[in-house]
């Protein structure tokens, strides 16, 4: 159900090492939670981020919620497509819908973090399955 090249944060963010970076995103759980999302807040290129900390906001019909790096590092890209098209986050989460691009701050920072069959146990048991 869920990606397997990727990794997962228990506050449903997915990751995934892209030529020497790391693309963050939310999970289409979260997105499916979220519902219609209609507004994102992303951060300045070059700021740093802590894993865990708060990058982002965004804003759907249902909530408004922080998005949190799943490493420390820098942010390299924005995927600034997203200012006009939040709906891209809802329709393509895994494509399309990428958020950032961060410049991890050393090895092993994924390390922490849940494979694809780990999240999926994760979620049932959010969703009390």
């Amino acid at each position: 159900m869920y990606p397997k090249d990727l990794k997962y944060t228990n506050t449903h963010e997915w990751a995934r090492v892209d030529e020497g970076f790391v693309t963050v995103s939310i999970t289409s759980f979260a997105a499916e939670q979220l519902s219609d999302i209609v507004y994102v807040e992303l951060p300045s290129e070059g700021a740093s981020v802590e894993r865990g900390s708060s990058f982002g906001v965004l804003e759907s019909v249902k909530a408004v919620s922080d998005v949190y790096s799943p490493v420390s590092g820098k942010i390299q890209e924005v995927n600034h497509r997203l200012e006009d098209e939040p709906e891209l986050l809802n329709n393509d989460p895994y494509g399309e819908g990428w958020m950032v691009k961060i410049l991890a701050a050393g090895e092993g920072e994924l390390d922490n973090l849940m494979d694809a069959e780990q999240y999926e146990s994760f979620v049932e048991q959010e969703r009390g399955e």
